[in-house]
C-alpha cells in the first residue's frame, strides 16, 4: 500500500508555504520540515488546524489534516535560526547621494560611477587608503585600479556595485578589501582577482547574496579575518581549512547546516560567530582550536557540543547558546566544565567592573553575549 501524501499550505508571517508529507508523518516531522523552512525552532513552533493546536505525538491522520488543509503556524519570540540575509535601504548619505546625484548631471559624466576629483585621488595614493562607502556607487570608478601596488585598504561599503572584476588584482599590496552591503553574487566576483591578493589580511563581504565560497579561498593564507555574515550561504568550502592564521571568522545569519571538519586545521581562531544558521551539531575538530575565546551560537538547532571543547578549548571564555536546545545538564557533562565555568565568570566580572550595576554571574546558555 503506497505512502498517503497530502499537499498542505503553512500559513506564516503574512505569507503561505506549500509543504507535501506522508498522512502517518507526526506533528513532531511536520515540525521538522517547517525548521529550514520558517527559521523557527521545532520547540518554538504552534501548529493551528481548525482552531485546535496540534499535538506533536499525533499523526496528521489522526488530526484529520487533509490535502489542501490550511495550517497556521504560531512562533515563539526568540526560538528561531537562521535569520537569513538581512535586506538593506542604500544608506548613502544626504551628502554623499548629493555629491552623487550632481556628478551625475555633469555632461559626459558616467552614470554609474562617481566622480573622483583629482585631490581626492592624490590622497589615495597618499594615504593608501580608498574610501568610497556609502556613495551610492553602481560600479567601481576606474580611478581605483590606477592607484596600483599604493593602495592598501578598499573600503566600498554600503554601495550597489553588482560586479568586482579581475582588475582588482592590480592592487596587489592591498591588505583590506571591504565589500559589505552591495550585490555582490559569487559569480560576479573575480575570485582568481581576489585570491591573487596575497597580502590580504581582511576581507569583508557582509549582507550581500553569497550562495557559496569558492575552493579559491583557501589561497588567501594570510587572511586573519573573514566577515562573511548576512548572505545566502549554505556551507563553508572545505579548503578554509588552508587558512591557518585566519583569528576571526564572522559567518552568522546565512543557511549553514554543516561546518566541515577541516576547521579544526585553522588553528589561530580566536573568535567564531554562526549565530542564527541551521546547526545540528558541530564537527569534533572543533576542540583543536586551542586559542579560541569566543563561541557564538544562538538560534541554531543544536542539542549538544562537542565533548572535548571545553577541556582542549582553554582560552574559551565567551559562549552564547540562546535559542539551541542545549541545557545546563548537557554541559555539566563535559570534561573541563569547571574550568570553562571559572573562566567565565572571571570574564563576567572584569566586564561588570566596567559597568553600572549589578547581574548575576550564573550561566543561563545565553549571558556571555558580546557587550
Amino acid at each position: 500500500m503506497e505512502e498517503a501524501v497530502v499537499k498542505v499550505n503553512i500559513k506564516f508571517s503574512g505569507g503561505s508555504i506549500p509543504v507535501s508529507v506522508s498522512l502517518d508523518s507526526s506533528v513532531r516531522d511536520l515540525k521538522s520540515i517547517l525548521q529550514p523552512l520558517t527559521n523557527v525552532l521545532p520547540r518554538g513552533q504552534k501548529l493551528i488546524f481548525k482552531g485546535k493546536v496540534l499535538l506533536d505525538e499525533l499523526t496528521l491522520r489522526s488530526s484529520q489534516v487533509t490535502n489542501g488543509a490550511k495550517i497556521m503556524l504560531m512562533a515563539s519570540q526568540g526560538l528561531h535560526q537562521g535569520d537569513g540575509p538581512i535586506r538593506k535601504e542604500a544608506p548613502a548619505s544626504s551628502n554623499l547621494r548629493r555629491m552623487a546625484d550632481a556628478n551625475r548631471g555633469k555632461e559626459g559624466k558616467r552614470d554609474d560611477v562617481a566622480a573622483v576629483e583629482k585631490s581626492q585621488f592624490e590622497r589615495w595614493k597618499v594615504t593608501g587608503v580608498i574610501a568610497l562607502s556609502e556613495c551610492n556607487l553602481r560600479a567601481i570608478p576606474d580611478e581605483v585600479w590606477t592607484c596600483g601596488p599604493s593602495a592598501r585598504v578598499l573600503d566600498l561599503s554600503h554601495n550597489s556595485i553588482k560586479d568586482m572584476p579581475a582588475a582588482i588584482g592590480s592592487l596587489r599590496a592591498l591588505q583590506k578589501l571591504l565589500l559589505n552591503a552591495n550585490e555582490l553574487l559569487v559569480e560576479s566576483i573575480s575570485w582568481e582577482g581576489v585570491t591573487s591578493l596575497k597580502s590580504l589580511t581582511v576581507l569583508s563581504l557582509n549582507q550581500n547574496h553569497l550562495t557559496a565560497l569558492p575552493s579559491a579561498m583557501g589561497a588567501l593564507t594570510c587572511l586573519r579575518q573573514l566577515h562573511i555574515a548576512n548572505n545566502k550561504l549554505t556551507c563553508l568550502p572545505t579548503e578554509i581549512g588552508c587558512l591557518t592564521q585566519l583569528e576571526v571568522l564572522i559567518a552568522n545569519n546565512n543557511r549553514i547546516s554543516t561546518v566541515p571538519t577541516c576547521i579544526g586545521e585553522c588553528t589561530s581562531l580566536a573568535e567564531v560567530d554562526l549565530s542564527s544558521n541551521l546547526l545540528a551539531d558541530l564537527p569534533k575538530t572543533f576542540g583543536n582550536l586551542q586559542n579560541l575565546k569566543a563561541l557564538y551560537l544562538s538560534n541554531n538547532g543544536l542539542e549538544s557540543l562537542p565533548s572535548t571543547l571545553f577541556k582542549m578549548c582553554i582560552q574559551l571564555s565567551t559562549l552564547d547558546l540562546h535559542g539551541t536546545q542545549i541545557t545546563m545538564d548537557v554541559l555539566r557533562q563535559f570534561d573541563g566544565w569547571e574550568d570553562f565555568d571559572e573562566r567565565r565568570r572571571l570574564k563576567h566580572q572584569k566586564q561588570l567592573d566596567f559597568r553600572v550595576g549589578g547581574g548575576s554571574t550564573e550561566f543561563d546558555e545565553g549571558a556571555d553575549k558580546r557587550f
